[in-house]
């Protein structure tokens, strides 16, 4: 920051607290008593505490009077969100360096082959989807915003290692990129895929395990409708609190078409108990899979022309979902034939709280018991 940058951002600082402090005085002279209260249970307190609330909600303009300036001033937002040009947002975990990151990479590839054996010791057979960051996709609107040098080549890094350890995993950037001409694969305001970039992906999963696996069970057909385009606030404008005061600074929302996928012929009575449990294909991930805004899960029902079993999570990261399944009694009493591992590129090199799981458990995962080759070409 210049130093006349400074100033100005100091010279603003000291008015909006001038403000605020005429503000609060008004707020306080304004105040009328009830005509009954008791000073012992602190109903006067309250009453004026209320009052001062209604009044003047000092916390909100606070908060958006500072996250406009530094908005206007100097392109951020607050921690969790890097701002790009013509309205494009992205998330601070495609850019920022991560504590120990090669370390943790190598921590997560080992538990990565262990799910593989884990999930093999089962017959279960492993498809990787590696979802590649917003930011590597559109880097035509990421400005000035730098990548650490240990996310520059991530990608292309993680598929390699996953080939080498005998795990199909398809290239889903080249995949998405070809699709870009078409549309949009990203939301611009939000971390996640549109609809149309899932689907995509789930074709491509689709062509690839259709090489090497014959999917147990009758082919059933699905059908996919689109509803009509509505406005969609992205999950990365919460980092940009400008509402209600700024929230006309916000970039313009998203325009979401979400899709519904529906089997065409809905088995009933001891059909359909049977089809419940034995259900081909899991789906295991996070909230690029879990969210039913983007219809992953049933574009792969489509493509597939198979149910599947959603065990994906908001908010949990890739590996957390993934233990849980392997732990759950679905996967114990059931096991599918495939499991389909929704995995983000960005949280290759993040930790995970696991503390949740047995550690001498996780100690057998990080541990592979051998390699099982899978019969799914790796190639697009």
């Amino acid at each position: 920051m210049t130093r006349p940058l400074r100033k100005l951002y100091v010279a603003l600082f000291i008015g909006i607290l001038a403000l605020l402090f005429v503000g609060s005085i008004r707020s306080v002279l304004s105040y009328r008593p009830p005509a009954e209260y008791s000073v012992l249970d602190g109903d006067l307190a309250k009453t004026f505490e209320q009052h001062y609330d209604e009044k003047l909600p000092v916390k909100d303009i606070g908060t958006n009077l500072w996250a406009a300036l530094d908005y206007l001033l100097f392109n951020e937002g607050r921690s969790g969100v890097q701002i790009g040009k013509q309205g494009w947002l992205y998330s601070d975990e495609e850019f920022k360096p991560e504590v120990d990151g090669p370390q943790q990479i190598s921590e997560n590839l080992g538990l990565i082959k262990g799910v593989r054996d884990e999930l093999a010791k089962h017959d279960v057979l492993l498809l990787m989807a590696i979802v590649p960051s917003k930011s590597r996709l559109y880097p035509e609107f990421v400005g000035d915003n730098p990548t650490s040098p240990l996310r520059q080549n991530l990608y292309q890094q993680f598929l390699a290692e996953v080939s080498a350890a005998d795990i199909a995993a398809p290239n889903l950037l080249s995949t998405l990129r070809d699709g870009k001409s078409n549309g949009a694969m990203f939301l611009r305001t939000d971390t996640h895929w549109t609809p149309q970039g899932a689907d995509l992906v789930a074709q491509q999963l689709s062509r690839t395990l259709k090489r090497g696996v014959t999917l147990d069970g009758e082919p059933q057909r699905f059908i996919t409708q689109a509803s009509a385009a509505k406005p969609y606030k992205g999950d990365l404008t919460r980092f940009l609190p400008l509402a209600p005061w700024f929230d006309y600074l916000l970039p313009a929302p998203d325009q979401l078409r979400r899709r519904e996928t529906q089997a065409v012929e809905q088995a009933t009575g001891d059909d359909a108990l049977f089809a419940d449990s034995a259900m081909p294909v899991a789906l295991v991930g996070t909230s690029y899979s879990a969210n039913p805004a983007w219809n992953f899960a049933g574009a792969l029902r489509q493509h597939l022309q198979r149910d599947l079993s959603n065990h994906a999570e908001d908010g949990q990261g890739p590996l957390i979902p993934m233990l849980k399944y392997l732990q759950s009694e679905d996967f114990k009493d059931t096991p599918p034939q495939l499991v389909i591992w929704e995995f983000p590129e960005r949280y290759l090199p993040m930790t995970s709280d696991l503390s949740a799981f047995d550690a001498q458990w996780l100690s057998t995962l990080k541990h592979p018991i051998g390699n099982r080759r899978l019969a799914i070409s790796n190639r697009r």
